[in-house]
């Protein structure tokens, strides 16, 4: 067995205040979205970027790859890509010789970190392909099969899924996050950051090897889940019973971005305060508000403790619009969904509102959900 116990601390201290803390200086008011990517990266799972066009989705991996100085694949999809352009064309010399081999030569099956842009307009060419690479690491083309270097897939598009077969390819990204424009009060910052960034240096030392990330994958497994394991059982139970879908295998694979969130901050046992990664697995904009209470509900049970992740007491102020995309959502479902299901919608949403910001859209997102509730009561057997 790896003796971790020696190396994990001072390991994830330099993921933490180098690798992450350096990504975060450089880009304002992504801190959410990077310290998610060090988790997606520790675990070994794949993670989706929902957002507009210049929100540095791109930007934001590439930073990722140069700071580990790894081979990485990026890829602007479209509905035309071909298989040749992702996983490289047949090798011509061995084609003559009657082998369908693959030149991989710089595309992603030798790639250690790969970013695939617009990620939905995957056509049905590359589709098998690109699932069985997502979700086993595995490349297979014909009769050829390799194992495939990349120790996390970032997949990005500016909206969600509507097909049954893209569906399918979304569900393979684990965790997801929104990445939208800054705010106003960021926008100074932004603009410095921005400046700084086009005037430096290309080469930078690594602060982590992607030898040391896979050395940290390698140690998830080894994590004791035992003092989460209730509380885990319990908020899987009331997402279900909520809303979400989340299937029997999902629940299993978020078992390793819980021992991520550990590993992380240096430790190889978990806590109820890293169930703060399942904010990031909603499947659609509406859930990410009352998910994001539910799951701070549960983490709050217990008290803040050292050596806690920093994300899990950090609380992300509500966006006032994809609260009223939720409750939208809520008031169109009144007539069809059971009361109780639409309860504790609306009672994680209230909890939400009173941490909004701007009070003139407080308090017009209060009067809604006072009269929701009223339409609630008076339908009540």
């Amino acid at each position: 067995m790896i003796n971790q116990s020696s190396q994990i601390e001072p390991l994830s201290h330099l993921l933490q205040e180098q690798l992450l803390r350096s990504m975060k200086d450089t880009f304002v008011g992504k801190d959410d979205i990077i310290d998610l990517m060090g988790i997606a990266l520790v675990a070994g799972e794949n993670l989706f970027l929902l957002g507009p066009p210049g929100t540095a989705k791109s930007a934001l991996v590439h930073e990722l790859s140069r700071n580990l100085h790894c081979q990485s694949f990026d890829y602007l999809l479209t509905r035309f890509t071909e298989p040749n352009e992702i996983f490289g064309p047949f090798d011509i010399r061995k084609l003559r010789e009657g082998d369908l081999v693959t030149n991989t030569e710089g595309m992603l099956p030798e790639a250690d970190l790969v970013f695939l842009d617009e990620l939905l307009n995957a056509n049905s060419a590359i589709l098998n392909s690109l699932l069985t690479a997502l979700n086993e690491r595995v490349f297979r083309r014909g009769r050829e099969s390799r194992k495939l270097p990349a120790v996390m897939f970032v997949g990005a598009s500016n909206q969600l899924p509507q097909e049954d077969s893209l569906r399918a390819l979304f569900d393979r990204f684990l965790l997801r996050a929104h990445c939208g424009p800054v705010t106003e009060s960021h926008l100074s910052a932004l603009l410095e950051a921005g400046w700084a960034l086009d005037g430096r240096s290309a080469s930078i030392p690594a602060a982590i090897t992607i030898e040391q990330v896979r050395w940290l994958q390698a140690c998830v497994r080894q994590v004791s889940l035992d003092g989460m394991r209730d509380a885990y059982l319990d908020l899987i139970q009331r997402l279900r019973a909520a809303g979400l879908a989340l299937s029997d295998r999902r629940a299993v694979k978020l078992q390793r971005v819980i021992a991520a969130s550990a590993i992380i901050s240096g430790r190889m046992e978990a806590r109820v305060s890293d169930l703060w990664v399942l904010r990031h697995i909603w499947d659609t904009e509406e859930q990410q508000e009352w998910l994001a209470s539910i799951v701070d509900e549960a983490v709050s049970r217990t008290e803040a403790g050292h050596g806690d992740h920093p994300r899990a007491r950090t609380l992300s102020p509500p966006d006032p619009e994809m609260v009223a995309k939720d409750l939208a959502s809520i008031e169109q479902a009144f007539a069809t969904h059971p009361t109780e299901v639409l309860r504790d919608h609306l009672s994680a949403l209230a909890s939400r509102v009173e941490w909004i910001t701007e009070e003139i859209a407080r308090e017009a997102l209060k009067e809604r959900i006072a009269a929701l509730w009223t339409r609630i009561e008076n339908t009540a057997p």
